[in-house]
Protein backbone atom coordinates (compact mmCIF):
# COMPACT_ATOMS: atom_id res chain seq x y z
CA UNK A 1 0.00 0.00 0.00
CA UNK A 2 1.52 3.30 -1.12
CA UNK A 3 1.25 6.06 1.48
CA UNK A 4 -0.32 9.24 0.07
CA UNK A 5 2.06 12.20 -0.06
CA UNK A 6 1.09 15.86 -0.18
CA UNK A 7 4.08 18.14 -0.72
CA UNK A 8 3.89 21.92 -0.58
CA UNK A 9 6.32 23.69 -2.92
CA UNK A 10 6.67 27.22 -1.61
CA UNK A 11 8.81 28.20 -4.61
CA UNK A 12 10.49 31.62 -4.09
CA UNK A 13 8.08 32.71 -1.38
CA UNK A 14 8.20 33.20 2.40
CA UNK A 15 11.19 34.80 4.05
CA UNK A 16 12.20 33.59 7.51
CA UNK A 17 9.57 35.51 9.49
CA UNK A 18 6.82 34.62 7.02
CA UNK A 19 7.91 30.98 7.12
CA UNK A 20 7.81 31.01 10.91
CA UNK A 21 4.27 32.36 10.92
CA UNK A 22 3.05 29.89 8.30
CA UNK A 23 4.52 26.86 10.03
CA UNK A 24 3.08 27.95 13.38
CA UNK A 25 -0.34 28.11 11.74
CA UNK A 26 0.13 24.68 10.16
CA UNK A 27 1.14 23.24 13.53
CA UNK A 28 -2.20 24.37 14.95
CA UNK A 29 -3.99 22.09 12.47
CA UNK A 30 -4.49 18.40 13.19
CA UNK A 31 -3.12 16.71 10.09
CA UNK A 32 -4.05 13.21 8.95
CA UNK A 33 -1.16 10.98 10.03
CA UNK A 34 -1.99 8.48 7.30
CA UNK A 35 -0.92 11.08 4.75
CA UNK A 36 2.72 12.15 4.43
CA UNK A 37 2.91 15.94 4.62
CA UNK A 38 6.05 17.59 3.21
CA UNK A 39 7.08 21.25 3.26
CA UNK A 40 9.51 22.17 0.48
CA UNK A 41 10.82 25.58 1.44
CA UNK A 42 13.42 28.01 0.08
CA UNK A 43 16.95 27.23 1.23
CA UNK A 44 17.00 30.13 3.70
CA UNK A 45 14.04 28.65 5.60
CA UNK A 46 15.14 25.03 5.82
CA UNK A 47 17.00 25.09 9.16
CA UNK A 48 14.27 27.11 10.87
CA UNK A 49 11.44 24.92 9.57
CA UNK A 50 13.29 21.74 10.51
CA UNK A 51 13.58 22.93 14.08
CA UNK A 52 9.90 23.85 14.19
CA UNK A 53 8.65 20.49 12.88
CA UNK A 54 11.15 18.24 14.68
CA UNK A 55 8.56 16.70 17.03
CA UNK A 56 5.91 16.25 14.35
CA UNK A 57 5.23 13.88 11.45
CA UNK A 58 5.77 16.65 8.89
CA UNK A 59 8.72 16.07 6.57
CA UNK A 60 11.13 18.66 5.18
CA UNK A 61 12.00 19.07 1.52
CA UNK A 62 14.30 21.31 -0.50
CA UNK A 63 13.44 22.69 -3.93
CA UNK A 64 16.70 21.85 -5.69
CA UNK A 65 20.31 20.74 -5.16
CA UNK A 66 23.53 20.24 -7.09
CA UNK A 67 24.89 16.73 -7.61
CA UNK A 68 28.42 17.31 -6.24
CA UNK A 69 29.17 17.10 -2.51
CA UNK A 70 31.38 20.21 -2.46
CA UNK A 71 33.55 22.35 -4.66
CA UNK A 72 33.77 25.58 -6.65
CA UNK A 73 30.08 25.82 -7.54
CA UNK A 74 29.13 29.32 -6.45
CA UNK A 75 25.51 29.64 -5.41
CA UNK A 76 24.78 25.92 -5.33
CA UNK A 77 23.75 23.69 -2.41
CA UNK A 78 25.01 20.12 -2.03
CA UNK A 79 23.17 16.97 -0.94
CA UNK A 80 25.32 16.72 2.18
CA UNK A 81 24.37 20.27 3.15
CA UNK A 82 20.73 19.26 2.92
CA UNK A 83 21.06 16.03 4.88
CA UNK A 84 23.16 17.87 7.45
CA UNK A 85 20.14 19.92 8.53
CA UNK A 86 17.64 17.09 8.31
CA UNK A 87 16.16 17.49 4.85
CA UNK A 88 14.46 14.27 3.66
CA UNK A 89 13.02 15.19 0.23
CA UNK A 90 14.28 17.27 -2.68
CA UNK A 91 12.35 18.45 -5.74
CA UNK A 92 14.31 17.83 -8.93
CA UNK A 93 13.60 18.67 -12.55
CA UNK A 94 10.76 21.10 -11.88
CA UNK A 95 9.60 22.69 -15.13
CA UNK A 96 10.69 26.09 -13.84
CA UNK A 97 14.23 24.75 -13.36
CA UNK A 98 14.17 23.20 -16.82
CA UNK A 99 12.81 26.33 -18.52
CA UNK A 100 14.31 29.29 -16.67
CA UNK A 101 17.63 27.75 -15.60
CA UNK A 102 18.13 25.47 -18.62
CA UNK A 103 18.55 22.24 -16.69
CA UNK A 104 18.88 19.33 -19.10
CA UNK A 105 17.88 15.69 -18.65
CA UNK A 106 21.51 14.62 -18.12
CA UNK A 107 21.96 17.09 -15.25
CA UNK A 108 18.66 16.06 -13.68
CA UNK A 109 19.68 12.39 -13.88
CA UNK A 110 22.93 13.17 -12.07
CA UNK A 111 20.95 14.98 -9.38
CA UNK A 112 18.53 12.07 -8.94
CA UNK A 113 21.37 9.57 -8.56
CA UNK A 114 23.24 11.86 -6.16
CA UNK A 115 20.12 12.40 -4.04
CA UNK A 116 19.55 8.65 -3.71
CA UNK A 117 23.24 8.05 -2.94
CA UNK A 118 22.98 10.53 -0.07
CA UNK A 119 19.67 9.09 1.22
CA UNK A 120 17.56 11.98 0.00
CA UNK A 121 14.21 11.15 -1.60
CA UNK A 122 13.89 12.85 -4.99
CA UNK A 123 10.56 14.23 -6.14
CA UNK A 124 11.17 14.07 -9.88
CA UNK A 125 8.96 16.40 -11.91
CA UNK A 126 7.92 15.54 -15.46
CA UNK A 127 5.31 17.00 -17.78
CA UNK A 128 4.48 18.46 -21.15
CA UNK A 129 3.81 21.94 -22.49
CA UNK A 130 0.43 22.99 -23.86
CA UNK A 131 1.86 22.91 -27.39
CA UNK A 132 3.12 19.34 -26.91
CA UNK A 133 -0.29 18.23 -25.63
CA UNK A 134 -2.10 19.92 -28.50
CA UNK A 135 0.21 18.10 -30.92
CA UNK A 136 -0.43 14.76 -29.22
CA UNK A 137 3.18 14.49 -28.03
CA UNK A 138 2.53 14.50 -24.28
CA UNK A 139 3.26 10.80 -23.74
CA UNK A 140 6.38 10.93 -25.89
CA UNK A 141 7.67 13.88 -23.85
CA UNK A 142 6.98 12.23 -20.49
CA UNK A 143 8.44 8.88 -21.59
CA UNK A 144 11.66 10.58 -22.67
CA UNK A 145 11.95 12.40 -19.33
CA UNK A 146 11.34 9.21 -17.34
CA UNK A 147 13.83 7.23 -19.42
CA UNK A 148 16.60 9.83 -19.19
CA UNK A 149 16.04 11.17 -15.68
CA UNK A 150 15.82 7.75 -13.99
CA UNK A 151 18.68 6.04 -15.83
CA UNK A 152 20.75 4.03 -13.35
CA UNK A 153 18.12 3.93 -10.60
CA UNK A 154 17.83 0.39 -9.20
CA UNK A 155 14.55 -1.40 -8.56
CA UNK A 156 15.19 -1.28 -4.82
CA UNK A 157 15.65 2.50 -4.87
CA UNK A 158 12.11 3.11 -6.10
CA UNK A 159 10.98 2.81 -2.47
CA UNK A 160 12.46 6.30 -2.12
CA UNK A 161 11.48 7.84 -5.45
CA UNK A 162 8.47 10.09 -6.00
CA UNK A 163 7.45 11.13 -9.51
CA UNK A 164 5.36 14.27 -9.89
CA UNK A 165 3.41 14.61 -13.11
CA UNK A 166 2.98 18.33 -13.69
CA UNK A 167 1.52 19.38 -17.03
CA UNK A 168 3.32 22.68 -17.54
CA UNK A 169 0.20 24.35 -18.90
CA UNK A 170 -1.58 23.75 -15.57
CA UNK A 171 1.09 25.09 -13.19
CA UNK A 172 -0.03 28.30 -11.51
CA UNK A 173 -2.61 28.99 -14.22
CA UNK A 174 -5.73 27.96 -12.37
CA UNK A 175 -6.30 25.39 -15.10
CA UNK A 176 -6.25 21.81 -13.88
CA UNK A 177 -6.00 18.70 -15.97
CA UNK A 178 -9.19 16.69 -15.52
CA UNK A 179 -8.87 13.95 -12.94
CA UNK A 180 -9.26 11.43 -15.78
CA UNK A 181 -6.45 13.05 -17.79
CA UNK A 182 -4.22 13.10 -14.71
CA UNK A 183 -5.00 9.46 -13.95
CA UNK A 184 -4.31 8.44 -17.55
CA UNK A 185 -0.85 9.99 -17.50
CA UNK A 186 0.01 8.75 -14.01
CA UNK A 187 -1.00 5.23 -15.04
CA UNK A 188 1.16 5.62 -18.14
CA UNK A 189 4.12 6.71 -15.98
CA UNK A 190 3.66 3.62 -13.82
CA UNK A 191 3.65 1.47 -16.96
CA UNK A 192 6.89 3.08 -18.19
CA UNK A 193 8.58 2.46 -14.83
CA UNK A 194 7.46 -1.16 -15.01
CA UNK A 195 8.89 -1.59 -18.51
CA UNK A 196 12.22 0.01 -17.62
CA UNK A 197 12.76 -1.01 -14.00
CA UNK A 198 10.44 -3.94 -13.29
CA UNK A 199 6.89 -4.36 -12.05
CA UNK A 200 8.01 -4.29 -8.42
CA UNK A 201 9.44 -0.80 -8.95
CA UNK A 202 6.24 0.27 -10.71
CA UNK A 203 4.09 -0.78 -7.78
CA UNK A 204 6.38 0.84 -5.21
CA UNK A 205 6.93 4.26 -6.79
CA UNK A 206 4.61 7.00 -5.61
CA UNK A 207 3.23 9.25 -8.35
CA UNK A 208 1.89 12.71 -7.60
CA UNK A 209 -0.17 15.07 -9.71
CA UNK A 210 0.71 18.74 -9.68
CA UNK A 211 -0.91 21.67 -11.43
CA UNK A 212 -3.38 24.01 -9.71
CA UNK A 213 -4.35 21.44 -7.08
CA UNK A 214 -6.56 23.03 -4.42
CA UNK A 215 -8.92 21.94 -1.64
CA UNK A 216 -11.85 22.00 -4.05
CA UNK A 217 -10.43 19.36 -6.39
CA UNK A 218 -7.96 17.36 -4.30
CA UNK A 219 -10.43 14.68 -3.19
CA UNK A 220 -11.41 13.81 -6.75
CA UNK A 221 -7.76 13.72 -7.85
CA UNK A 222 -6.71 11.58 -4.90
CA UNK A 223 -9.54 9.14 -5.60
CA UNK A 224 -7.76 7.88 -8.71
CA UNK A 225 -5.99 4.51 -8.59
CA UNK A 226 -2.58 5.63 -9.82
CA UNK A 227 -2.39 9.04 -8.14
CA UNK A 228 -0.65 8.79 -4.78
CA UNK A 229 -0.40 12.44 -3.90
CA UNK A 230 -0.06 16.03 -5.02
CA UNK A 231 2.77 18.50 -5.46
CA UNK A 232 1.15 21.81 -4.61
CA UNK A 233 2.30 25.36 -5.23
CA UNK A 234 0.01 28.29 -4.41
CA UNK A 235 -2.39 26.33 -2.21
CA UNK A 236 0.48 25.39 0.10
CA UNK A 237 1.21 29.02 0.99
CA UNK A 238 -1.79 29.29 3.31
CA UNK A 239 -2.06 27.04 6.35
CA UNK A 240 -5.80 26.45 6.05
CA UNK A 241 -5.67 25.30 2.43
CA UNK A 242 -2.57 23.15 3.02
CA UNK A 243 -4.31 21.49 5.95
CA UNK A 244 -7.37 20.75 3.82
CA UNK A 245 -5.14 19.18 1.17
CA UNK A 246 -3.43 16.87 3.66
CA UNK A 247 -6.80 16.03 5.21
CA UNK A 248 -8.51 15.36 1.88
Amino acid sequence: MRKPIIAGNWKMNKGVEEAKNLVNEILDIELNKDVEAVLCTPFVDLALVKEMIKDTDIKLGAQNMYFEESGAYTGEVSPTMLTGIGVEYVILGHSERREYFKECDDTINKKVLSALKHELKPILCVGETLEERQEGKEKEKVRTQIEKNLTGVSEEQFDNVVIAYEPIWAIGTGVTASSDDAEEMCAYIRTIVGELHGENAAQKVRIQYGGSVKPENVKEIMGKENIDGALVGGASLEAESFGKLVNF
